[in-house]
């Protein structure tokens, strides 16, 4: 199995600038790619566009592009490729281009990266400080370095082996999802959901005032970029919170070591339709939910199952098994026609869940 790990980094302001230099390059790259195959009526593939690049160094024009590791326009060209692989099989929509300040990362050459005394080793930056250790591993796969409009990161991939523990005897578990109760387990277990508490309420408050606020800029200043800062800052401190909170709840449901959890199937791209409820549903973050608990449940040797789109769990009784055809959205309470039993909608969804 192959895990992924994030580590802060702790570069020095000369180290900074090399870091801005090499993620506008990629982004320079990419969006080169891009624009030639705008302009030109046929597919120029990354290896064409790696040529072009090469003979763009030679330049005066383009000679800040050697102040730079040249495995990084080589892995943004790669991208872009990839990126239109996925248009052509019609997996994903267009590649777009990239901007200044969202997402910047570029990809880190894993040959010459290894780990240093106080931290890491970035080919053409040098060794540059983490805030813990690096992990002593033979091969790190796909390194890069990211930025999130604040901190700068090193991530990479490594293998681990797969568990070999049995837990087929214990009782299975299943969990239904929702907006008011963002997890509801058939063991009788409620986690509300962190976009209700107060605090995310006021930094939902604080992001209203700042898109006013930015509509009244103009555009090219400087107050709007700092503007834009602001809200990039609480939009990731809103990512950061709802993140930590689905690795705490996976953790704990992993950890009771069920013989398997089955997931309620949610389609959200058609729930986003209904536009009382979008926001919310975009917020609670179904599909990360669902992403986290697989690999938590591979890794532990736990089974993991999704249940059919079309099964009903909301409107069967988990005691006589009738089906309420008429069971509308805002019944919270499961009324069974009868055997005239009262529970709560979506412990009713989840224990019907355990039992698929």
């Amino acid at each position: 199995m192959i895990l992924s790990k994030k580590i802060m980094l702790l570069p020095t302001p000369e180290q900074i600038i090399s870091l801005k230099k090499s993620a506008g390059t990629a982004r320079w790259s990419y969006n080169y790619m891009l624009s030639r195959n705008k302009e030109s009526n046929t597919f120029i593939n990354e290896r064409d566009i790696r040529k072009e690049i090469t003979l763009l160094k030679k330049t005066d024009e383009y000679s800040w592009l050697k102040e730079v590791s040249a495995n990084i326009p080589k892995q943004a060209c790669k991208d872009c490729q990839n990126a239109y692989n996925k248009m052509f099989k019609r997996q994903a929509s267009k590649p777009n281009f990239k901007k200044r300040g969202f997402k910047d990362s570029f990809y880190v050459n894993y040959e010459s990266f290894h780990k240093t005394q106080n931290g890491c080793h970035i080919e053409k930056i040098g060794s540059v400080k983490t805030v813990e250790q690096i992990p002593i591993l033979d091969k790190y796969l796909k390194p890069r370095v990211v930025f999130d409009n604040k901190y700068w990161y090193i991530t990479f991939s490594y293998e681990v082996e797969d568990c070999k523990e049995d837990f087929s005897k214990n009782r299975p578990l299943g969990i239904d999802l929702g907006i008011k109760t963002f997890v509801t387990t058939s063991d009788n277990q409620f986690f509300d959901n962190i976009n209700k508490t107060r605090y995310c309420r006021l930094l939902y408050k604080r992001l209203k005032k700042l898109n006013r606020k930015l509509s009244r800029c103009k555009k090219g200043s400087n107050n709007r970029r700092k503007v834009i800062t602001q809200i990039q800052i609480r939009h990731r401190k809103l990512a950061n919170i709802r993140r930590n909170y689905i690795h705490q709840i996976t953790a704990y449901l992993v950890k009771t070591k069920p013989s398997k959890i089955i997931v309620e199937y949610l389609k959200v791209s058609n729930m986003l339709k209904n536009r009382k409820l979008s926001r919310e549903i975009s917020q609670c973050g179904f599909y990360e939910f669902r992403r986290v608990l697989e690999y938590k449940c591979k890794f532990y040797g736990i089974g993991f199952q999704l249940a059919n789109q079309f099964f009903p769990s909301s409107k069967i009784c988990s005691v006589c098994g009738n089906k309420k055809s008429d069971l509308r959205l805002n019944d919270r309470i499961y009324e069974c026609d009868c055997c005239g039993i009262k529970i709560n909608r979506d412990f009713n969804a989840a224990v019907n869940l355990s039992r698929l």
